[in-house]
């Protein structure tokens, strides 16, 4: 066996990298429409930040709706983001693994 999937991941020999259903499901996921459907995709999102260059910039028009007392208005900047967040996790690079 050349590779082990675990948590999500799939870890082989010289490297990890996001496991296919889980790439699947976050580019399947629909705009949200309320502030709960925003936690839950950068919930999932968020677990893979590390395979995400640029992470906490890209999100951060989605994170300012999670605020208290802050509207719902889903702007284009936010759609944006959403999509850029899709796009970058569907192009995603696998992490190597060294040894210290």
């Amino acid at each position: 066996q050349n590779e082990v999937k675990f948590l999500g991941h799939v870890m082989f020999k010289d490297g990890v990298s996001v496991h296919p259903s889980k790439v699947e499901a976050i580019l399947r996921w629909k705009p949200p429409k309320m502030v709960i459907e925003i936690h839950n995709f950068l919930g999932l999102v968020g677990y893979y930040r590390r395979f995400i260059e640029g992470f906490s910039k890209i999100v951060m028009p989605l994170t300012q709706l999670t605020k208290k007392r802050q509207p719902f208005d889903w702007t284009k900047k936010c759609e944006n983001s959403f999509q850029e967040l899709k796009k970058k996790i569907n192009h995603c690079i696998s992490l190597s693994l060294t040894q210290s």
